[in-house]
């Protein structure tokens, strides 16, 4: 497998994390969703998350097994925000490392090609997905409670060089 073909997403989304819908998941056969914290659910240095998110979250619940897999090592965040949403959590992933995201898979019992990873980095989220095999999902950062998106200089390099290695977008 091309390295390319590694950083793929099966499906990019124009918006965030709350354009993926019950139909959506059931138009693509998903009963799980392992999701990206920082940026995806929440802003990177925020610890509120976004009012819609919880009532997205229920309706995703109702559809779906979720668990909050993130790199990041401030376990009290992380636990706070899987706490607000009522969700299952692994922190300090390593993404691109699958280990965890195999653990997150095992604990929903459910078939690889059933799950979908989320995140909106193609160097973490979507290498580490499509590494073990799962539905890829690429969403736009998640903005601020001001409405404000702010893009790393990091995103934005990994999409330049995907690009650049024949990824579509």
């Amino acid at each position: 497998m091309s390295f390319s073909h590694l950083l793929q997403p099966d499906l990019v989304l124009k918006g965030n994390v709350l354009s993926i819908s019950p139909d959506l998941l059931a138009h693509h056969g998903i009963r799980g969703l392992i999701l990206d914290v920082d940026d995806t659910l929440v802003p990177l240095r925020q610890a509120e998350t976004n009012p819609d998110l919880a009532r997205w979250m229920n309706q995703i619940k109702a559809e779906a097994s979720v668990w909050l897999v993130s790199n990041n090592m401030n376990a009290p965040r992380i636990n706070r925000i899987a706490d607000l949403l009522e969700v299952p959590y692994l922190t300090g992933a390593g993404k691109p490392s699958r280990r965890k995201l195999k653990l997150a898979l095992a604990a929903m019992n459910l078939p690889v090609d059933q799950v979908a990873m989320v995140g909106d980095r193609l160097f973490t989220d979507v290498l580490a997905g499509n590494r073990i095999g799962l539905f890829t999902i690429l969403v736009s950062p998640m903005p601020d409670l001001n409405q404000v998106v702010r893009t790393s200089p990091l995103r934005s390099l990994e999409v330049i060089i995907s690009q650049y290695l024949g990824v579509t977008l």
